[in-house]
């Protein structure tokens, strides 16, 4: 197992697969890990609350802007299945 692998899991996507989808849900999962580390050093007293909590606002701007940029989520009722309406 790399430094990377265990440092940084991955989880399999189930999702509707798209490659939109597929980046985002990379980002997300960095994102959770970036959380996590985030609280941690909080918890242990390496951050203060307020650092804290600007890392991640910058964290959340950023997975926001993402968003966006995919476009996940612009039209929720489209189908997605163009040949095959029903």
């Amino acid at each position: 197992m790399s430094k990377d692998n265990f440092l940084y899991p991955r989880g399999r996507y189930y999702g509707h697969v798209k490659p939109e989808n597929l980046v985002f849900n990379a980002n997300l999962q960095e994102f959770a890990q970036r959380i996590s580390y985030i609280c941690n050093l909080e918890t242990g007293g390496k951050l203060t609350p307020d650092e804290a909590y600007e890392q991640i606002k910058v964290l959340w701007k950023q997975l926001k802007k993402t968003k966006k940029q995919l476009q996940i989520g612009e039209s929720p009722f489209e189908n997605d299945d163009r040949e095959n309406p029903t």
